[in-house]
């Protein structure tokens, strides 16, 4: 059973900084890929970064290069998001996403998805 519990949403000013947290559960298998998505009124779900934990690659939007990183704990079994000069449009509910593999930032690919949490950032 795949499980994935996220954490640490909130609202911040322009220019801060939060830290999402995942705790994930399940086979390795099921978790080629480990990903962060957000969604906001209106529009689709977006890839905002994403791991490939068999082959250590990992991957950015370009709106968020630079601002974002990904990363994992292996021994607490949690994958982060570091979410630094947060801007209004950074505004979303995020998901955490495990999946087999394949283009990191198509939604099909992620078969296991978290609640959410979400992240609002005011000017």
């Amino acid at each position: 059973q795949v499980q994935l519990v996220e954490s640490g949403g909130g609202s911040v000013q322009a220019g801060g900084s939060l830290r999402l947290s995942c705790a994930y559960s399940g086979p390795a298998k099921t978790r080629v890929l480990l990903g962060w998505f957000r969604q906001s009124p209106g529009k689709e779900r977006e890839g905002v970064a994403s791991l490939h934990t068999f082959a250590g690659h990992i991957y950015y939007a370009d709106s968020v290069k630079g601002r974002f990183t990904i990363s994992q704990d292996n021994a607490k079994k949690t994958v982060y998001l570091l979410m630094d000069n947060l801007k209004v449009e950074d505004t979303a509910m995020y998901y955490c996403a495990a999946g087999w593999g394949g283009l990191w930032s198509y939604t099909e690919n992620y078969n296991y998805w978290g609640q959410g949490t979400q992240v609002t950032v005011s000017s």
